[in-house]
């Protein structure tokens, strides 16, 4: 059964509108939002999922991580009273806390159902893989408002569907399904609500067969070369091709291959 998380750092001990869950036989961890009924994200939550982030990355007993959420609805967006309450310093920091699943070393998995809108939205696209209920909706309503998104929103909805698609979605608040979101290339799968569960344990299940160092280097690879030139995106890939080929994991790897057996791999 999975274990509440229960971090030394006294500031994670009261933790705002979620929780952490650690499975550490799945080697897995859940970072489950709990604020029903849309799960709304307070300022506070926002340092407090980087912090959380930061510290299940150098966590042994986890592999993958999962975001994820209590009820019918990932999130609404996030606390409007408290944007106008922060200071200029408190509000630059916000793309910064909501990229941490991007910053993250490990595989993050979000299964978004229901209301994914704001930084439900942002935070979800940080994350690596999308798996979509088909209840969701996508949306970044922040013109309703008389604003724009400030956690990386459009910036990285920009780079995966393009710039004609982001305007329409940015600048028109446009909401859109999940199943739009999958063939768009936003969500990763879509599937039956009651499947969502499953989806997400058979994607955790998937993702542990591989060599954690070399999920590790293409997360890291794939993330730094997202605006380089295919010159420079061969090149480090040549380099992290190279480091790996040192690796135990790749002797075991081959090793397995050639015994037609089932790897075991240790990370290093």
């Amino acid at each position: 059964m999975p274990s509440p998380y229960a971090p030394s750092d006294a500031r994670l001990v009261r933790l705002d509108g979620f929780q952490v869950e650690i499975d550490q036989a799945g080697e897995r961890a859940d970072i489950i939002l709990n604020r029903p009924p849309l799960n709304v994200i307070s300022m506070p939550q926002r340092d407090q999922l980087r912090l959380v982030f930061e510290a299940l990355d150098e966590d042994e007993r986890v592999r993958i991580i999962v975001v994820r959420s209590l009820g019918e609805h990932f999130s609404s967006g996030g606390n409007i009273g408290g944007f106008m309450e922060a200071t200029p310093e408190k509000v630059s920091k916000l793309a910064w806390n909501i990229a941490s699943p991007a910053r993250c070393s490990k595989p993050v998995i979000v299964a978004n159902r229901g209301y994914c809108f704001g930084v439900g939205f942002e935070l979800s696209l940080a994350c690596d893989f999308r798996l979509a209920s088909e209840t969701t909706l996508y949306a970044l309503p922040e013109q309703k408002l008389g604003q724009i998104p400030g956690s990386g929103g459009s910036a990285r909805l920009q780079k995966m569907i393009g710039i004609t698609r982001t305007k329409d979605i940015v600048m028109r608040s446009k909401r859109i399904s999940a199943r739009q979101a999958f063939d768009w290339g936003i969500a990763t799968e879509c599937v039956a609500d009651g499947e969502l569960e499953k989806a997400t344990d058979r994607l955790v299940d998937e993702l542990r067969t591989f060599s954690p160092i070399a999920q590790r280097t293409a997360k890291k690879l794939l993330n730094d070369t997202e605006d380089s030139t295919l010159a420079i995106a061969i090149e480090l890939e040549g380099h992290c091709y190279s480091r790996l080929r040192q690796s135990e994991d790749f002797k075991e790897g081959v090793e397995a291959f050639n015994a037609k057996r089932a790897p075991k791999f240790i990370g290093r």
